[in-house]
């Protein structure tokens, strides 16, 4: 379907969704027989404050690590700046005013766009960089545009990873629930049926807190001041991770350091409900490709690069995250070389050290370097492989994994951590959905080879479901697709992705009354979600309704004002020159 001169004409709703991984809001027990019951009764926190009493240095030297630092209000160090976007011709600046930090766009000409978001909070320590949040409606957005520390002397600013050549501002683009995960502490979940939207404040204590990995602490507290006046007891009520099992101990570090190639949640579970001393594995399910080029780097991966790694592969379960980093502290930049020469020498030894490059005794300069990464733009991270020859110079890396289709040699998704229990079918295929939803016809391919076996064996998975019908309707095969998003819309009925694919093909059945209100559901849950809106405006007007369709465009622009065809379809329509017909 497209705008042809003044007429709103239908050819085809093509606004498919290349289905991402959506785990369901509602889950028969059937589905979700193998994973123990979520407790119902939250986990009460108390911030890091609460620690301070009785463990004053620690919650001291933890303070100025870049873990505490990792989110706060906006206003916080905050840096002005602007910058003019070539590709799109956008003027962003970035300013405080009366006390609050904002974010303005402009562009004149043809094509003017004028506004501003007033920016609520930050996310990341500055390390590396920061990017900025907004809210429109309780939905919250990332800003398009972050602060990146390690370009310049002093940062710059630009766009959004992925964003770089955005012929168009790219003002709606989700504040997802693993991003709060692992930058803040005690964040709200999206409101059902929802992607982004949330309840405010959207958490309750900036930074990680010491309850990220030690688990909730008000219990704890309480227990500790009833014994200020009595005989001490055992307390069973917070966790230290070096006495839990090497897989637990290791999952408090990998629920925010480990990306994989795709991460599969669970039935009924999400990662931000993940507690220190529980399995990972019960929430969420990592997946590596194999055959990728060895001198693959992710940004926020480390725990599978150090995986990589002799020291692992030699040292197994002995070896962790905190075998070189201190969780509570950060050694000064004029400690750094000593203090990781220093752990190093703790396996290698003395003697080792005393003729080893003495002349250059910062081991990670050689062993570690910093390389820049391409999933995350302008932002380096260490080598965790800790290679004893490498490859220098290495230049800027990322997944090699070509998602315009060039597979690696051999590819095959492992489990990762290895050595864990059997893949499910589900687990195996939405992996492979995942990756196709990157924009590989490879992992698509694998993805309707795997679906069917997962579907046969989780029957009534609406994320299985969904998965099989979106790749059914791909193929043409809509009486399937049909079946398919049905079953998985009585299931989880506020599936957008379902939704918003079925109502493509009772659209273009003729079924509009239909396909509106599976359009307009979707669009209620994610009115960002542009096609979707732009879908439901024409749907509207070609079913007699065409007064209502200024509305719903006009509403898909406050989240995406430069959205061209949008602008377009307003313009038309506004001017009573629109006129809809079906072709």
């Amino acid at each position: 379907m497209k705008i042809v001169g003044h007429r709103i004409a239908l050819l085809l709703f093509l606004c498919l969704s290349v289905f991402p991984l959506r785990t369901p809001a509602q889950v028969p027990a059937k589905s979700a027989a193998a994973i123990p019951p979520a407790s119902a009764e939250a986990p009460a926190f108390t911030g890091s404050a609460a620690c301070a009493k009785c463990h004053a240095k620690i919650f001291e030297s933890y303070a100025s690590t870049a873990m505490a630092r990792a989110s706060g209000p906006a206003t916080q160090n905050f840096s002005s700046g602007e910058f003019q976007h070539a590709t799109s011709g956008v003027h962003y600046r970035v300013y405080l005013e009366d006390g609050d930090a904002w974010l303005s766009f402009d562009r004149d000409g043809k094509n003017e766009l004028h506004g501003k978001r007033k920016l609520l909070y930050f996310i990341g320590s500055g390390h590396r960089g920061k990017t900025f949040l907004f809210a429109e409606d309780n939905f919250m957005f990332e800003s398009p545009i972050n602060f990146y520390s390690q370009k310049a002397p002093n940062g710059v600013w630009d766009m959004a990873p992925a964003y770089q050549n955005a012929r168009e501002m790219p003002l709606n683009l989700p504040a997802a629930s693993s991003c709060l995960t692992c930058h803040t502490s005690n964040a709200q979940a999206p409101i059902a049926g929802t992607e982004n939207k949330y309840d405010s404040p959207l958490f309750a204590h900036a930074g990680i807190t010491c309850e990220r990995c030690h688990g909730a602490g008000a219990a704890h507290a309480r227990q500790m001041q009833s014994q200020s006046s009595g005989p001490a007891k055992k307390d069973v009520s917070i966790v230290n991770p070096d006495k839990l099992s090497p897989a637990r101990r290791d999952a408090v570090c990998m629920q925010c350091h480990l990306e994989g190639n795709a991460a599969v949640e669970q039935p009924g579970r999400h990662l931000y409900q993940f507690q220190p001393g529980d399995d990972i594995s019960d929430f969420v399910r990592y997946f590596v490709l194999t055959g990728e080029d060895k001198e693959s780097v992710r940004a926020v991966s480390q725990f599978e690069a150090l995986a990589q790694s002799k020291c692992k592969r030699v040292t197994g379960d002995a070896m962790t995250c905190t075998t070189c980093h201190d969780p509570h502290s950060a050694p000064q930049p004029t400690e750094k070389i000593a203090f990781y020469r220093g752990k190093c020498l703790a396996c290698h030894g003395g003697p080792f050290g005393a003729k080893h490059h003495v002349e250059q005794p910062d081991c990670a300069q050689c062993h570690m370097p910093r390389v820049t990464t391409l999933d995350v733009a302008h932002t380096q991270a260490s080598d965790h492989r800790i290679l004893r020859v490498p490859v220098m110079p290495l230049q800027s890396v990322g997944s090699p994994y070509d998602p315009g289709n060039v597979p690696p040699a051999d590819p095959k998704l492992m489990r990762f951590p290895a050595g864990q229990a059997e893949d499910s079918p589900r687990d195996v295929a939405l992996a492979w959905v995942v990756l196709a939803g990157n924009g590989s016809k490879f992992a698509s391919a694998q993805a309707e080879k795997f679906l069917p076996e997962a579907l046969a064996k989780s029957p009534e998975d609406p994320a299985i479901l969904a998965a099989q019908a979106y790749h059914e309707q791909r193929n043409g095969q809509l009486d399937k697709a049909r079946e398919h998003y049905e079953h998985a819309l009585r299931i989880d009925p506020l599936s957008i992705d379902a939704a918003s694919n079925f109502a493509v093909i009772e659209a273009n059945a003729g079924h509009l009354d239909r396909a509106i209100a599976l359009w307009k559901s979707a669009f209620e849950h994610a009115p960002a979600r542009s096609g979707v809106g732009l879908n439901l405006a024409r749907a509207l007007c070609l079913s007699g309704h065409g007064e209502r369709s200024p509305a719903v465009v006009s509403r898909a622009l406050e989240f995406n004002p430069d959205l061209a065809a949008g602008r377009s379809m307003l313009k038309q329509l506004q001017s009573g020159a629109a006129k809809c017909v079906a072709h």
